[in-house]
């Protein structure tokens, strides 16, 4: 099934399944109409928020579990309000993309340091985990590397980390490595040998596959030859919005006719669409479940994740990560927004703040979302993963 870019957007409905159209009128009109609605005299739960450091605080806790399927933390992050920004668990990546393994080891090791250093936190290793930090009022760390350089050429690396606390693996960030291609490599030359028995040995030991970053031809492999089902943490139809970063319908389908889940990401650069030159809108990100929600014919594969961060994201004069030069597809948008990687305009208009959550559950419901499409959406459709994977 494939839904081009032009007949979606020229007629979002499709009947029979549930899915809701998107509402009439233009994304401006819409947010303009929204923002123009006076408070009512007695927020609501879901609309007390108060400024604490970067991100705002929740006075009172959404009914969501919300599952943050990729985030960074920073040194200078305020962990003690952690658990009061909405997020139930922050899939975080737990060290730079591109480090050996013992800067691996030291950077999951500062995880364990961490929680230990804060009653508020959780190491995430089970669904059930997730769950009670909901119940206690707590939020989860979910340990994620972004990308197998880590590994090396030794597989037993794999099962190792898996016992320290790592969760969610992505084979290759961008670059091609030892395992697989990345998204911004000119070649596609699907998964290595080890690569291939590294797909192996995160299912035998209980690791989610995630195929973001990674290069298309090793994803739709990674996806064929894992015996459970994967997920895209941070990535959008690339269908609506072109980009090396964004997967295309095939990618899309495959993962979910398997059961898995792609993380629709707010992150500005992924949602700002061809010939646009504002910044994105809660709306058009919106767009984007709809999208997946419509060709995959429901709301069972998807999540909802930010890339945001909590702390100060480094300056910095080449890419953090230690990605080699590549085609640049940030750069339409730092011309017309901004380049400022700290600011919030790096996020879409509605959605740059983790306590927005509750607004974007709230348009979500708005479009036609069932309470439990919005529940599904936020967290269980990620914790079914988890559930299956991790055992």
């Amino acid at each position: 099934m494939t839904t081009n870019r032009r007949d979606f957007l020229a007629k979002l409905s499709l009947a029979g399944v549930g899915i809701p159209a998107l509402a009439d009128g233009t994304a401006a009109a819409r947010d303009a109409k929204t923002e123009s609605n006076p408070p009512s005299a007695e927020p609501t739960a879901l609309q007390q928020v108060s400024a604490g450091g970067t991100h705002s605080v929740l006075q009172q806790d959404h009914p969501y579990i919300y599952v943050d399927s990729c985030m960074q933390i920073w040194p200078d992050a305020d962990l003690a309000v952690a658990h009061r920004h909405g997020v139930t668990a922050y899939g975080v990546t737990a060290w730079d993309p591109h480090d050996d393994t013992a800067t691996a080891l030291e950077g999951i090791m500062y995880w364990h340091r961490i929680v230990a250093q804060h009653p508020n936190l959780v190491l995430v290793e089970t669904t059930e985990d997730v769950r009670q930090a909901k119940l206690d009022g707590n939020a989860g760390l979910l340990l994620a590397a972004q990308g197998g350089d880590w590994i090396g050429r030794e597989l037993h690396r794999v099962a190792a980390f898996h016992e320290l606390g790592l969760r969610m693996l992505l084979l290759a960030y961008n670059a091609t490595n030892q395992l697989c291609d990345g998204c911004l490599d000119r070649t596609d030359g699907g998964l290595t040998r080890l690569g291939q028995l590294v797909v192996d040995e995160c299912n035998r030991v209980g690791i989610v596959l995630d195929c973001t970053h990674t290069g298309r031809r090793a994803t739709l492999e990674i996806i064929d030859r894992s015996a459970h089902p994967c997920i895209y943490s941070h990535s959008n139809p690339s269908a609506i919005v072109p980009s090396p970063r964004n997967i295309d319908d095939e990618q899309i389908e495959a993962c979910t006719s398997r059961g898995g889940v792609i993380g629709l990401v707010s992150w500005g650069p992924l949602v700002m669409q061809p010939g646009t030159t504002h910044r994105p809108t809660l709306d058009e990100f919106i767009d984007l479940i709809d999208y997946v929600a419509q060709l995959t014919g429901s709301s069972d594969h998807i999540g909802i994740s930010t890339d945001m961060s909590l702390g100060t994201y480094p300056l910095h004069e080449s890419d953090p990560w230690g990605t080699p030069d590549y085609p640049d597809f940030t750069a339409e948008y730092n011309r017309h927004v901004t380049a400022d990687i700290r600011s919030p305009l790096r996020n879409v208009a509605g959605f740059s703040d983790f306590a927005e959550i509750v607004g974007v559950a709230d348009r979500l419901l708005g479009r036609g979302y069932s309470e439990q499409d919005v529940r599904q959406m936020l967290g269980e459709n990620f914790l079914r993963v988890f559930d299956e994977v991790w055992g």
